[in-house]
């Protein structure tokens, strides 16, 4: 079993919180527009890191982290990207691979809205943490922590750290 600390949007903000949300979590997985470098060296100091670059990160990160990020762990095929939307929306860039190559998990960001959605017609479950940072239109900051144990996702929480005003 592994425990997954879920984050995204950060834009170069971080509250102190996240650390204690993710104490118990044994990776963090960043679903891009970070925001800065020294914000994904804070994570990757705290706990293994995992991420993919968003629209807004510059060279620094693009050069750390990929566009798409495709592993298995657990038993489970998990593809994590920053623009992918979401099922019967997928954006352009991912939709023939999706369909072609489901995996179980898909993970994406760039919207602020989080989303749990399992897709049916794929057999797959989509997460969007929401935005954890405190530029963009939403309006309560949120980030995800779960479980993946032989194969299955568990114990998804959503946290709210904070409203924005």
């Amino acid at each position: 079993m592994i425990r997954v600390g879920l984050i995204s949007d950060t834009h170069g903000y971080l509250a102190d919180s996240v650390f204690e949300h993710f104490k118990d979590c044994d990776e963090i997985w960043h679903a891009g527009d970070f925001g800065n470098i020294e914000l994904a060296d804070k994570l990757a100091a705290f706990k293994p890191l995992r991420g993919v670059y968003g629209n807004i990160d510059g060279k620094e990160l693009r050069q750390t982290f990929p566009e798409n990020l495709r592993f298995t762990i657990e038993g489970m095929d998990i593809w994590i990207t920053h623009i992918g939307g979401y099922p019967d929306k997928y954006s352009p860039a991912v939709k023939k691979d999706i369909y072609l190559n489901p995996p179980q998990l898909f993970i994406c960001g760039h919207s602020h809205i989080l989303k749990v959605i399992f897709d049916k017609k794929i057999n797959c479950l989509h997460l969007n943490p929401g935005a954890a940072g405190i530029q963009g239109w939403h309006k309560v900051q949120t980030l995800m922590r779960f479980a993946i144990d032989d194969g299955k996702v568990k114990d998804l929480e959503v946290i709210e750290l904070k409203k924005n005003v």
